[in-house]
């Protein structure tokens, strides 16, 4: 295998590998007490921080396989969730290459315009298939957090592990798999 290569499947099994660390920590019992703040989904944030960033490193199966994992370990309608992220990660995956100039204040921006889209509609169709959902207060709280959290994420993912922007000189020597 080229260097190339080798390096996307190992960022490929990096993000699977902080996919389930999140979902690892998100299950652990820290704390007997009901939360008082509904946790930041980070795994979202995660996933449109790569997928803006390095397309290349979050093929849409991989996305689709990491949140159906999600939605069967906390216990979340089965697929709901898995399928407003994918389709969400297809919207910022086609714009990436449009959003490269447009600064990070556009990006989260779009990103924050993304996440409220996809809880709203996972909200929306809840309700009209009749499904028991938390109160509107911490999904509220929960959508704030998660965009709030998301500078955060793509700090870490650039300075920590190196997920950076994909440059013009890559996208010619990638190709069409971007």
């Amino acid at each position: 295998m080229d260097r190339p290569a080798s390096q996307i499947w190992a960022m490929r099994s990096l993000y699977a590998l902080l996919a389930f660390a999140v979902l690892f920590l998100h299950l652990l019992p820290l704390d007997a007490q009901p939360d008082r703040w509904p946790f930041p989904d980070v795994l979202i944030a995660l996933t449109f921080a790569w997928v803006l960033r390095r397309p290349d490193f979050v093929p849409t199966v991989l996305v689709a396989l990491v949140m159906l994992m999600a939605d069967f370990l906390l216990q979340r309608p089965p697929g709901l969730l898995a399928a407003l992220t994918v389709v969400g990660s297809a919207y910022l995956r086609s714009a990436a290459l449009g959003m490269r100039d447009a600064g990070f204040a556009g990006e989260w921006m779009s990103v924050g315009i993304v996440i409220t889209a996809v809880i709203l509609m996972n909200r929306l169709i809840l309700s009209v298939m009749s499904v028991q959902q938390a109160a509107l207060g911490p999904v509220v709280i929960q959508l704030v957090l998660t965009v709030a959290v998301y500078p955060l994420v793509v700090l870490l993912s650039q300075s920590a592990l190196g997920v950076r922007r994909i440059s013009a000189a890559d996208v010619s020597a990638v190709g069409s798999r971007a």
